[in-house]
């Protein structure tokens, strides 16, 4: 098979690239291991209010508008309460995203091949895997949007995700509750070591999670969940379902990778890093990479040559992000529930509160 561009993995990334791609009128086949795009969902699904504002999304598949975040000390007493004026989250049901997005993709000439595995470059091809076996594809070039692990970064020789939270979450249905809604967040080393964990409300479901460093939860991740999900800020009153869907997965937060591209592809969304260091929020990160990404391959596919690769920089992208590296790394280092108790404190004070304003609402 021959086509301009393959595109590796059909997360949001990967769609919207291939889309982007096709509707330039170019030839792209995306892969995508899962034979079903709503199953082994890997993210929360928070759009935030500058890609609700700058992106077209299905309003079918977006919860209500959230504008109030609470932050909470490990003994959850006296949160920190931050309200916008603004609508500045909603959760999306990604599972109708995805399939939004999939449909788009086809409809614009996308070749969408589900349930087919990339399995590496040879000399002159990338060998894929699907339902009926083997097959070679020559490519002009190829996307990795395969991931926080991406082996397609790993066969172009492009740089690779280094610094790896884990996340695991629960998502169960609820009835309508009287409580407004809102983004709870308890910072916590003993639940969440070096981020935190969460509750959210997305109308429908209620989503509780707890993220860290793999290698520092006390008795593991599926445990510091069991344990959080138990006694949960944000859902007094609400009856938990015995239906729960679990999600979890990798979250690069080492910035967005430095070298992205090479004369024969690049690598989109979590492939490159492009995920907020401190937040942990990559879809707004995926959408806006994804445009450059198509602008870029574009360029090079009319001229022929690779040239147009070289601005795809993840060292320009990587700037933007240089304050919140910084603060990354000091919440790497909150180890203990006093300091996390101070840093807490810290927020309420006027400097403190106008810091995280602008880290959840900017």
């Amino acid at each position: 098979m021959n086509v301009d561009v393959l595109v590796v993995g059909a997360g949001l990334a990967g769609l919207r690239t291939a889309t982007l791609l096709a509707r330039r009128g170019h030839d792209v086949l995306l892969a995508e291991r899962r034979s079903r795009l709503d199953v082994a969902i890997r993210t929360t699904g928070i759009f935030v209010r500058r890609s609700l504002e700058d992106f077209a999304l299905p309003e079918d598949c977006l919860g209500p508008p959230i504008r109030r975040v609470l932050l909470y000390p490990p003994s959850r007493r006296g949160p920190v309460t931050l309200l916008s004026a603004h609508d500045e989250y909603r959760v999306a049901d990604m599972a109708g995203i995805y399939a939004d997005a999939a449909r788009t993709a086809t409809a614009a000439g996308v070749r969408v091949r589900l349930g087919t595995r990339y399995d590496g470059r040879g000399l002159e091809s990338y060998l894929l895997t699907g339902p009926d076996g083997p097959v070679r594809v020559r490519a002009r070039y190829v996307v990795g949007a395969d991931g926080a692990r991406s082996r397609v970064a790993r066969d172009l020789g492009l740089d690779r995700n280094r610094h790896l939270l884990a996340g695991a979450e629960e998502i169960f249905p609820i009835a309508g509750s009287d409580q407004p809604l809102a983004f709870h967040c308890v910072i916590d080393p003993r639940l969440a070591p070096g981020y935190l964990a969460w509750v959210i409300d997305d109308g429908k479901h209620a989503h509780v999670g707890v993220a860290g460093y793999p290698d520092r939860f006390p008795d593991g991740m599926r445990r510091a969940l069991a344990r959080f999900a138990a006694t949960a800020p944000g859902l007094d009153g609400v009856r938990r379902s015995d239906v729960v869907e679990r999600r979890g997965g990798p979250i690069p937060v080492g910035g967005v990778l430095r070298r992205i591209s090479c004369v024969d592809g690049l690598l989109v969304g979590d492939a490159a890093g492009a995920v907020s260091p401190l937040t942990a929020g990559g879809l707004d990160p995926c959408l806006r990479m994804s445009e450059q990404a198509a602008a870029v391959l574009d360029d090079a596919l009319r001229s022929g040559r690779p040239d147009p690769l070289a601005h795809y920089d993840g060292a320009d992208l990587r700037a933007r992000f240089r304050s919140r590296l910084l603060l990354r790394h000091g919440l790497a280092r909150v180890r203990t529930p006093a300091l996390a108790a101070a840093g807490i404190a810290l927020l309420r004070t006027s400097p403190g509160r106008a810091a995280a304003r602008r880290i959840l609402f900017g």
